[in-house]
């Protein structure tokens, strides 16, 4: 998937048991702030949600982009 720093985008799914707070985002939309290497070989993206300033980190297989 190619995403880009400032694409809005929606969590579509988590990976993994996640905090409440995060699991509260899914099927939110956010903006694609920045990227890291997260565990040697996959991306996750920094998404910032403009409701509350949340931001938090989300592996790339688990976003889509928003129109």
């Amino acid at each position: 998937m190619d995403l880009e720093i400032g694409q809005k985008v929606q969590v579509r799914r988590m990976r993994d048991r996640v905090s409440k707070s995060v699991g509260a985002r899914l099927g939110q939309t956010g903006v694609i702030k920045d990227f890291k290497l997260l565990d040697g070989q996959n991306i996750g993206a920094l998404v910032k949600f403009d409701t509350d300033n949340y931001t938090t980190w989300f592996f790339e297989d688990e976003l889509r982009p928003s129109n």
